[in-house]
């Protein structure tokens, strides 16, 4: 019961009581960092430190929220396989509708419940970060134009994958096939 409880007060961090409010635009802010990747299995993330900036925007038929993602993730190197800090940065939106269950889906839209007060942020706000990672996960460039990337590890990487030409192994046959080459070059 106590692990309950636990789980609770670390996702309601990550709320936005909108009960109450008056029509308009409301400011929220959230820190996001390692106690927040945690606690998903499997994450991409492990380490970071990211700031979400989010507006709700409350109207009598709807509500929106107006997402800015800005801050650095920990990613491992493609190239040399040292961490380093990727800069992340993204704007998003997000529309809010209320029902027993989902009549229609959509990237930018979540459902929650006619009765409920606020809305978890949780899973969105962990989505959101996922998808601001870029696809390849290099070394940024320094002023110099050059990336950052460990060179004694490339080096090593480099020697591992690179064979000499004179050493090439020839490939091996099956020497069954080589007996029935032999048998159709007879005839």
């Amino acid at each position: 019961m106590h692990h309950f409880f636990r789980i609770v007060s670390w996702k309601s961090k990550y709320n936005i009581e909108f009960k109450g409010l008056v029509e308009g635009l409301h400011d929220f802010e959230f820190e996001v960092d390692n106690t927040f990747f945690e606690h998903f299995e499997n994450s991409l993330v492990d380490n970071g430190d990211v700031t979400v900036n989010v507006q709700l925007e409350k109207r009598s038929a709807f509500i929106k929220l107006h997402f800015k993602i800005k801050g650095w993730i920990e990613l491992t190197c493609d190239r040399c396989l040292d961490t380093y800090r990727q800069k992340i940065k993204s704007k998003t939106e997000l529309f809010v509708k209320f029902g027993e269950k989902k009549f229609e889906e959509g990237e930018n839209l979540i459902w929650v419940l006619p009765e409920e007060h606020h809305i978890d942020l949780t899973q969105t706000l962990y989505e959101y970060i996922t998808l601001s990672i870029p696809l390849r996960h290099v070394h940024p460039k320094n002023k110099d134009g050059k990336r950052e990337c460990n060179k004694e590890m490339l080096d090593k990487l480099k020697n591992y994958m690179h064979v000499d030409k004179g050493e090439e192994e020839k490939p091996t046959t099956d020497p069954r096939w080589d007996a029935l080459k032999n048998l159709g070059n007879n005839n």
